[in-house]
């Protein structure tokens, strides 16, 4: 039976503990008995799919990898929190983003992004997240911040833009890491088409699987099974797909370029391999030990421990369990270029559009 979500336990912070325990259900356990039925499942409840999956994992994300949810590249001697701040950097330059642009974050996540953005370009960033406990997370964040008068929030669904914001509303938009949970590629960039203005421009770093990617290949199948599970993602798609979806709606791409594919010393991986000996900084070596065995069996066996105890709601654990699966499946699938988290697309909408 497939699983549906139930709106019941739910929680004041906007989490359902329903949909968190539902989550894992959402696929097959072994990877050989996946059928159509199950993606054709996910991709029509692509919010359940979504909602179950951050209302267990956000919590994990902050103590693991910090408020902005994303990979980077990395330079010798950069610190990990100095990397994904460039990363962000670097996206909101090859915009071209100006201060006093209302730019819009597809995905926000808990606002991570859209604060160091916002900061650096000194643009009015709306950020728009399906998830009402990030969105809680970000509004608090920002606030602490002190930066409340220069982003703000809103619920909605990536899939239904025009309706919510209305046509030519955003000078700029961006999405780091966030379209690849839509049911389709094509749908989303052609809401992010409707809500640019005409000569607006649109920003990506977009999840792929790269040209080496062969889903006939056993062992292909089932790494990409195992970044979805580990991901909340309904369906992993070539990077081909991806580029074709956006000249499909329309868009001008002005540049294009796979990061992860550029010959870099250290890896975009590397804080999941749990090897203390390659972090950077001394303060990165923490953030690497939690994806280290002793990190892991401390994480696994305390979260268990505080789910018992009525800290996390029901269904955290299972959900936490599946993000070691996709540690391994994005490591696997890193060193053998078969994924990548930095497929970059730079494009405009024509002004006759």
């Amino acid at each position: 039976m497939s699983p549906v979500a139930n709106e019941s336990t739910a929680h004041a912070d906007g989490r359902v503990g329903r949909r968190i325990e539902n989550y894992t259900a959402f696929w097959q356990k072994d990877v050989s008995k996946e059928a159509g039925q199950d993606t054709e499942n996910r991709l029509a409840n692509y919010t359940d799919v979504i909602n179950g999956y951050y209302d267990g994992a956000t919590s994990l994300y902050e103590y693991g990898w910090g408020t902005s949810f994303h990979f980077s590249r990395y330079y010798k001697g950069e610190s990990f929190y100095q990397a994904l701040a460039r990363h962000e950097h670097y996206l909101a330059f090859k915009m071209g983003l100006k201060p006093g642009m209302r730019v819009l974050d597809v995905g926000c996540g808990v606002g991570g992004p859209a604060r160091e953005i916002a900061q650096f370009a000194d643009v009015q960033i709306v950020g728009l997240n399906n998830n009402d406990y990030q969105v809680g997370r970000a509004r608090k964040l920002t606030h602490d911040a002190g930066l409340d008068g220069q982003v703000t929030y809103t619920v909605g669904d990536f899939m239904k833009l025009a309706e919510k914001f209305g046509e030519n509303s955003f000078d700029a938009v961006y999405a780091i890491e966030a379209t690849v949970h839509a049911p389709s590629w094509e749908g989303v960039y052609g809401e992010i088409m409707k809500v640019l203005k005409p000569g607006g421009v649109f920003g990506v770093y977009e999840w792929c699987m790269t040209d080496k990617w062969d889903p006939s290949i056993p062992a292909h199948k089932e790494v990409a099974h195992g970044i979805e599970i580990g991901n909340g993602i309904p369906e992993m798609r070539p990077l081909a797909k991806a580029r074709e979806a956006i000249v499909k709606v329309g868009f001008e791409i002005e540049h294009e370029e796979d990061l992860a594919d550029r010959p870099d010393p250290i890896p975009w991986y590397y804080p999941l391999e749990g090897d203390i000996r390659k972090a950077q900084t001394l303060w990165d070596m923490f953030t690497v030990w939690r994806m280290s065995s002793s990190g892991k069996f401390v994480t696994h066996h305390g979260l268990w421990f505080i789910e018992k105890l009525g800290f996390v709601p029901k269904g955290t654990f299972e959900v936490g369990e599946t993000l070691k699966i996709a540690a391994d499946a994005l490591v696997k699938s890193g060193r053998e270029k078969l994924f990548t988290p930095m497929y970059l697309v730079v494009s405009r909408k024509t002004a006759q559009n």
